[in-house]
């Protein structure tokens, strides 16, 4: 049995953490192109986008590296604006031996809990995939006070 963590950021955001829960949840596709430094493709597998058992794929940035993950939505909670996700394929995998990010949203903050299980005790803490969330937090954001 590996190290188990969690790593917790909580962001005020300008724009509103309903207008960041919205994008996440309804408008995943939209990713991309709101932050192309950070999110290469985002795809719906299988189920309803924003739904229980919804199946997607990511390729994104980590560190300048090209990086996959397969999740699926476990849970969601819809009075604390919160929804969980397991990673069930990809590069975090290869770390840990599983993988979850549970995200909430309420009126100017956005939490980020990653709770994970290290394959051993030499697995670095996933700060640069928390750094990568903070990133497209900060590009939802300019791209909503934009708009």
């Amino acid at each position: 049995m590996g190290v188990k963590g969690k790593l917790i950021v909580s962001l005020e955001v300008k724009c509103g953490g309903h207008s960041v829960h919205d994008i996440y949840n309804t408008n995943s596709h939209h990713l991309p192109n709101i932050s192309p430094s950070r999110v290469k493709h985002f795809e719906i597998h299988e189920a309803e986008k924003g739904k229980i058992g919804s199946i997607a794929s990511w390729k994104y940035y980590e560190d300048g590296k090209e990086m996959f993950a397969k999740t699926v939505i476990e849970a969601i909670d819809p009075q604390k604006n919160s929804t969980t996700w397991n990673a069930i394929e990809g590069n975090l995998l290869d770390l840990y031996n599983s993988f979850n990010v549970i995200t909430s949203f309420e009126h100017q903050w956005i939490t980020y809990a990653l709770v994970y299980e290290k394959k051993t005790e030499d697995t670095p803490e996933p700060i640069a995939f928390l750094d990568f969330f903070i990133g497209v937090i900060k590009d939802i954001e300019g791209h909503l006070l934009k708009n």
